[in-house]
């Protein structure tokens, strides 16, 4: 697995003043879910910004993903379109450079990322939060057996890796194994930065 941080070029210390919100987690664990419901609670916000990942895969209803071809992905990267990107699960994924105009405007950005761009992201940004949505292993197999998404792969080879990678790394963890409209509100109560953690699990 491979990733990659780009920042503008000579660009002097951590990009800020917004915050960037990273939502990591195993797969079935309803991060598109929870990011969805979030972001319809904060629609009403133009300083809350949830901005597609452009992805090597089509979209779907899980998620509205920028869908590219691996040439076109490839020559957006030597471009320097992407703000990072990382290969996954047999796919490309990236964020568009634009996110760092939107933080350096002091807005929050939320975005879903594989854990292992995480600590690029914490010194590339100046305000990172990383949020950690996890479930049981038991509802993880369920809900990638009723997704059944040809492109996720094997589902065994998906549920062996441990769940607790995602929230090694983690200042907060939702175990969303409840009702998805709560859990959606945890979320959004980390996104605005809404004294959180005094009611989740921070580190």
């Amino acid at each position: 697995m491979s990733e990659m941080v780009t920042t503008a070029q000579g660009e002097a210390g951590a990009i800020g003043p917004g915050r960037l919100v990273l939502v990591v987690g195993p797969s079935g664990a309803g991060k598109d879910t929870l990011l969805r419901l979030a972001q319809a609670a904060c629609s009403d916000d133009p300083d809350i910004v949830f901005p597609r990942r452009i992805v090597t895969r089509a979209s779907s209803a899980d998620e509205d993903n920028i869908a590219v071809s691996p040439d076109e992905f490839r020559r957006a990267r030597e471009h320097g379109d992407f703000a990072v990107h990382w290969e996954a699960h047999g796919h490309s994924y990236a964020l568009p450079l634009e996110i760092n105009d939107d933080i350096r405007a002091g807005r929050t950005i939320v975005v879903n990322v594989s854990r292992t761009v995480i600590e690029a992201l914490r010194r590339a940004y100046a305000e990172v939060v990383v949020v950690a949505i996890t479930a049981p292993p038991d509802v993880l197999a369920q809900r990638l057996a009723a997704r059944a998404r040809k492109s996720d792969g094997d589902i065994a080879e998906r549920l062996s890796r441990s769940v607790d990678d995602a929230s090694a790394q983690a200042d907060v963890t939702i175990l969303n194994a409840g009702s998805a409209d709560y859990h959606s509100r945890q979320l959004v109560r980390v996104i605005r930065n809404q004294g959180w953690q005094d009611e989740l699990s921070a580190r």
